[in-house]
């Protein structure tokens, strides 16, 4: 010892980076234990080797310190300290990569919920001091926590006495504030998103303030978080992307805007691609009895609503979700220097913001690299506006199938640019993006597996070679037809919906089950060749049935009640008639445009005696009958893929199912 210390100076700066050594060589093991099932055999290795030449080091310090060895030790200490520092960059690299990846999964731990209380824009108060005897608007159900239970929670901290009135849906409660019988009305952080894209409510945005906002974080039961299947084996993946105005993964409720169901088979490198229509009309999860609606309506209640919403129309189960705000693809796709899209014509679209004007985004005809905006307006578009954008621009047919066309091609111009990313800075902003703009209720462990997937794919991929290809893509659609139904009991209001065909669903899920070996693949018995069209990818799910629309309840104002009788006795619908009045109808319970499954039983109002109803809701049933009436010659029964003329979103002025005479409820054609 004495040997050793005999040269103080020495000793302590030998000490020093021997303690410095240890630290970062721990360090980066530590760090590469993380890496769990990534190149297990190198790891061992790496730490092997990491250990034998740090105890080297410190042997040969030693060594050249007791017999000072003065150049020696010098050329050991600076090797020390080189050696420290790439130690250290490794290190703190990985722990950064996993540090984002972790950050990604952690999201779906907690639901994030957010309330505001909302004002017209000409009222003065700005803070909930300035809200003194004023009517607050509550949604009544008790088990809404955005509408209900935050704001509750806010009354009660911040010890408002303000009266409240509750209101059973969100539209009623805006149509209240609009009309001036209730001041303020708590809504979802998101409103403006959830609803300003509805017919009459495009003007929410701009019409209304937020005064006070409010959120909430709740654990979500370890059933909701925990999935433990294997990467090794076939799997589903749930892609939702969220339209929203602001950066970051946003509240719970949301629009879910795009919605793929990816299938993966890591046995066969086989995948399949669903998109599903944002207006699809299915039975909602989380909804009463399971009522049916448009999809995009099931994100209102969150991530899992949607998930199992599209599990049970499908007959297949979501092993995982990933939730990706739109101003992350924007991110993404600028952080990878844009995307290469041949787009097939001339378009203009609303910018991420759902601005036009001078924030129009204008997109031309041919093979070129699409910015993010640029992007996100190609795979959003549906629809041609006119009034928007002028004849150039609007020059062209499109429906919410060649969306889901656009969306996949998005998506496989992203990942064909991912393979191509070598750059450590690119690396890490694409880390930053993801991290802060999406969530997925896959484990940290689990989406460090996926390293495992794309290794494989990258075996036999060439420079050039198309992830497509690459991956056995086969793209699947659900076909459909439009048709106009009145959400009874949700929004209140008539919305356009895209029913699918039966047997266009039973072919995607059956594609996918084959996928994931849950149904024998079938055995293919024509193959045609042409050397001018030498491969044609089959397309899935454009299978359309003898159906034509579903029975809606019509209006039956002005009607007599044999006329109603006969509709509803042959819809199953039970018939009770208010009053003494033997004339027309002057009101009903049900509102026209309801899908006849839904209702069991219809209370009508004859005139010439006593109603017996409410104001409000004869008020409210004759502005529904109203707008029916207005369309009552046009048609429904379109059976194609087309979608209305209108904007992205926007409802349709489309007619709900009228019956052709008084004996059948089949809706005229």
């Amino acid at each position: 010892m004495k040997k050793l210390t005999r040269h103080k100076f020495a000793f302590v700066i030998t000490l020093l980076c021997t303690l410095l050594l240890l630290g970062s060589t721990g360090y980066l093991i530590y760090n590469i234990s993380l890496l769990k099932d990534i190149e297990n055999i190198l790891r061992l290795i790496a730490v092997i080797v990491l250990v034998i030449i740090a105890l080297l080091l410190i042997i040969l310090g030693i060594r050249f310190l007791k017999k000072y060895k003065k150049v020696k030790l010098i050329i050991v200490i600076v090797i020390m300290l080189i050696f420290t520092g790439v130690e250290g960059f490794v290190g703190y690299n990985i722990s950064k990569v996993y540090g984002s990846i972790k950050k990604v999964s952690d999201n779906s731990d907690y639901t994030t919920y957010s309330a505001s209380l909302v004002a017209l824009k000409d009222n003065k108060a700005e803070s909930l001091d300035d809200i003194d005897d004023a009517k607050l608007g509550v949604l009544e159900d008790e088990t809404s926590i955005e509408g209900n239970i935050i704001p509750k929670e806010v009354i009660k901290k911040k010890n408002l006495t303000n009266k409240t009135e509750d209101y059973d849906s969100y539209i009623s409660m805006i149509d209240a504030l609009k009309d001036g019988k209730i001041d303020y009305i708590f809504l979802p952080t998101n409103y403006s998103i959830m609803f300003g894209s509805m017919e009459g409510y495009e003007d929410l945005k701009d019409t209304t303030k937020v005064i006070y906002t409010q959120t909430k974080k709740v654990k979500k039961d370890k059933e909701e978080v925990a999935n433990t299947k294997p990467i090794t084996e076939p799997f589903t993946i749930l892609l939702m992307g969220v339209d929203s105005e602001t950066e970051g993964i946003g509240n719970s409720s949301f629009n879910g805007d795009s919605l793929m169901v990816v299938t993966f088979n890591p046995k066969t490198l086989s995948t399949t691609i669903l998109s599903i229509p944002r207006d699809s009309y299915v039975p909602i999860a989380c909804f009463n009895n399971q009522k049916k609606n448009k999809i995009t309506h099931a994100a209102w209640k969150g991530e899992e609503c949607m998930q199992k919403t599209i599990e049970n129309f499908l007959d297949i189960n979501i092993d995982y979700y990933v939730k990706i705000n739109f101003k992350g693809v924007v991110g993404l796709v600028d952080t990878l220097g844009g995307v290469d899209i041949d787009v097939p014509y001339n378009l203009c679209e609303q910018n991420s913001n759902r601005q036009w004007g001078n924030n129009t985004v204008y997109i031309e005809q041919g093979k070129q690299t699409l910015n993010g905006e640029q992007a996100l307006a190609f795979a959003r578009n549906r629809h041609p506006n006119p009034s928007m954008c002028s004849a150039k621009w609007t020059n062209y047919n499109s429906n919410d199938f060649i969306r889901g066309q656009h969306q996949q091609e998005v998506v496989m111009a992203l990942l064909n640019k991912f393979k191509s990313v070598k750059n450590l800075d690119t690396v890490y902003n694409l880390l930053d993006t993801i991290s802060n703009n999406m969530n997925t209720n896959m484990s940290t462990e689990q989406i460090l597996s996926l390293y495992n997937v794309f290794k494989d794919i990258s075996a036999k991929a060439g420079k050039n070679s198309d992830m497509a290809d690459l991956l056995g893509m086969q793209r699947l659609y659900l076909n459909g037809y439009d048709q106009r139904i009145y959400d009874y009991g949700g929004t209140n209001l008539s919305l356009y919906n895209y029913v699918l065909y039966d047997d266009s669903i039973k072919a995607v899920s059956d594609a996918m089950k084959e996928n994931l070996e849950l149904k024998k693949t079938k055995a293919i018995k024509k193959f045609s060749f042409n050397i001018n069209n030498p491969y044609e990818e089959v397309v899935i799910g454009k299978d359309k049935t003898s159906k034509t629309s579903l029975v809606l309840v019509p209006s039956f104002v002005g009607k007599s009640l044999s006329y109603v009788n006969s509709f509803c006795g042959a819809n199953g619908i039970k018939v009770n008639v208010k009053g003494n009045g033997t004339g027309t109808v002057i009101s009903q319970s049900v509102p026209s445009g309801a899908n006849v499954e839904d209702v069991s039983s219809i209370t009508i109002t004859l005139s010439g005696g006593s109603t017996g109803t409410s104001k409000n809701t004869n008020n409210q049933t004759n502005k529904n009958n109203t707008n029916t009436d207005k369309n009552n010659d046009k048609t429904d029964d379109k059976n194609d893929n087309s979608t209305s003329d209108k904007d992205d979103g926007k409802e349709e002025p489309t007619v709900p199912g009228t019956p052709s005479d008084g004996n059948t409820g089949t809706p005229a054609s």
